[in-house]
């Protein structure tokens, strides 16, 4: 009877949360915003290979060598390059309506062919960061490639005596969208759930709706868990539908692993990041309270988690205290069901530490939530 009564509490509790969320439309447009639009954003905004570079390049040798390295800036690394004089250099790298500008001088071919090693000159407008870096190295390998394709049968080529092949294990592109768009759900949970689950505290005192519970049959722990299920049940379902619809269908990323699986390693972690976020409610005392808690908190949590930095490279004494963050093994367990297609057999181990780690902060939020009821 009281397991009976325990679970019918939870249930309404949960509706009742479920409820208020609802009618905060902020938040609702929050985490329709960060689970489509924020996640298309963050994976296609901040492109991590060269895509359509603007190129010039002037040819004042216009020999049949000049006009291979031409043909051979296409898309989608780069737009067809546009021709222009010497002197229209400076005035089109200002303008910016180039980011490379190639000059190919007078005799270049010639003195290829003579070995003299001819110099050839990039011009690079470096207020394009993201392009200027990775597009230099485009531009090097591109030219040397020409040439040498160029004189091969009339200079003596160098065969190398082996022949290294490099293949990009399950992103062989090595395109950002596919990292990018899967790591930015996986931030999105911890950072919404914690908000949320914080949130919903935080409402229940400015709203004065604590007061009414305290009065009610009901345990902190029914309290608390309630808030657990509600808010977790609602990024839960924000996180699988982004996953299917916006990653798989709109970004065509394929996923290597089950999504169920998956979806079990978001129910897990989401276990241990809303308890931590009704922690912090139940020691903040306003929104803007919570919102620097919030700050103080995530940013260690996602910056040393290993989703940004490979977590190998870090300090060891950073790897030691990180293992008790649960972002460090959820980060872990989502890249090899996802990137790498581990079943349970290889995950298992994450899954039983996110379950321990859940229990633990729960345990925490519990007691300070009774503490901060008992205080009111």
């Amino acid at each position: 009877m009281k397991f009976r009564i325990l679970d019918t509490n939870i249930v309404q509790l949960s509706i009742k949360e479920l409820r208020s969320l609802w009618n905060d439309k902020v938040l609702l447009i929050l985490i329709v915003w960060a689970f489509s639009g924020g996640i298309y954003v963050a994976s296609t905004a901040s492109s991590q290979e060269l895509n359509n570079a603007p190129i010039a390049i002037v040819d004042e040798d216009n020999s049949p060598l000049s006009k291979t390295i031409g043909n051979a800036f296409t898309q989608p690394y780069f737009n067809t390059p546009a021709y222009i004089e010497y002197s229209a250099v400076e005035p089109v790298l200002n303008a910016g309506l180039y980011t490379f500008v190639i000059i190919i001088p007078a005799g270049f071919q010639s003195d290829v062919m003579a070995a003299k090693q001819p110099t050839l000159q990039i011009n690079i407008d470096a207020t394009q960061m993201s392009q200027a870096g990775i597009g230099d190295g485009y531009i090097q390998n591109i030219v040397s490639g020409e040439i040498k394709k160029f004189v091969t049968g009339k200079l003596e080529a160098f065969t190398l005596s082996a022949t290294l092949i490099v293949r990009n294990k399950y992103n062989p592109n090595l395109t950002s969208s596919w990292f990018g768009s899967i790591m930015e759900i996986i931030n999105n949970v911890t950072m919404l759930s914690i908000i949320l689950a914080g949130a919903a505290v935080i409402r229940e005192r400015e709203h004065g709706t604590l007061e009414h519970l305290l009065v009610m049959p009901v345990k902190p722990l029914e309290i608390v868990l309630s808030k657990v299920l509600a808010n977790g049940l609602m990024v839960l379902v924000a996180a699988t539908l982004s996953l299917i619809v916006m990653v798989q269908y709109v970004l065509q990323v394929p996923i290597r692993g089950s999504v169920g699986l998956f979806v079990l390693g978001v129910a897990l972690h989401l276990f241990a990041t809303t308890s931590i976020g009704i922690f912090l409610g139940t020691v903040a005392r306003t929104m803007p309270q919570l919102g620097l808690l919030f700050i103080l908190t995530v940013l260690p949590l996602e910056m040393l988690s290993g989703g940004i930095t490979p977590y190998e490279s870090m300090p060891q004494i950073i790897q030691n205290i990180m293992q008790i963050a649960p972002t460090t093994h959820f980060v872990n367990l989502s890249q090899t069901i996802l990137y790498r297609g581990g079943g349970f057999s290889i995950i298992w181990s994450q899954l039983l530490i996110l379950l321990l780690i859940g229990c633990v902060f729960l345990v925490g939020a519990v007691a300070r939530f009774r503490a901060s009821v008992a205080n009111a």
